[in-house]
């Protein structure tokens, strides 16, 4: 039999790698992150346990490419679902309900996800940030941003510190409240993207 080329190799190691980070956002999801150890992700991505160490340094960082991964798939499926639309506010829109969707859906995952951004490690770079980063990028270019530089940074940080509000033990936000101050904010109406049911906070959304 003859040796695998490079192009195959290095799809195995993408879909080994891409197992291990299903498996850890499935893993922690359901027990937590203390609970979550190595061997299980290797376990339940049906791979050898060296593979873990060998594509990450840590937990930590394994679980911020896993977490950032889903953001990208969750993000690239809000703004690509039907019908399409190219329409910039109605991209941005999209971003919003996605992010705050996530929050909503996988507290634990996204609680544990913000908790170790904070740790002494930071923010990891990885190819799933970058990802993610490139679509909310594009998302602001879309939208007509004169000042991407700014702009996509700052969209960043208020999806960060909305996430963080919906999840805030004890004191947690309504994610309705928080879509409305970012729709606001950035002049979109109430009803672009998944507006949630009920209707805007106080009635009358401003235009």
């Amino acid at each position: 039999m003859s040796p695998r080329s490079a192009s195959v190799n290095e799809e195995l190691r993408r879909r080994s790698r891409e197992r291990l980070l299903q498996a850890t956002v499935e893993l922690v999801a359901e027990r937590g992150y203390e609970a979550t150890k190595l061997g299980d992700i290797a376990d339940r991505a049906g791979a050898a346990r060296g593979l873990v160490s060998y594509y990450f340094p840590g937990k930590r960082q394994l679980l911020q490419s896993a977490v950032h991964r889903l953001m990208h798939l969750t993000l690239e499926a809000g703004l690509e679902r039907e019908p399409r639309s190219d329409d910039g506010r109605e991209r941005l829109a999209r971003a919003v309900d996605a992010i705050l969707g996530l929050a909503r859906d996988q507290p634990r995952l996204m609680r544990t996800h913000m908790a170790g951004i904070l740790h002494a490690d930071g923010f990891i770079q990885c190819p799933e940030q970058q990802r993610l980063a490139a679509l909310l990028r594009d998302t602001v270019v879309r939208y007509g941003s004169q000042d991407v530089d700014t702009d996509y940074p700052l969209l960043r940080a208020l999806l960060m510190g909305a996430v963080v509000a919906v999840l805030l033990p004890g004191a947690p936000m309504p994610a309705s409240r928080l879509r409305a101050e970012l729709f606001q904010r950035y002049g979109l109406d109430w009803e672009l993207g998944v507006p949630p049911d009920g209707g805007p906070p106080g009635g009358t959304f401003p235009r």
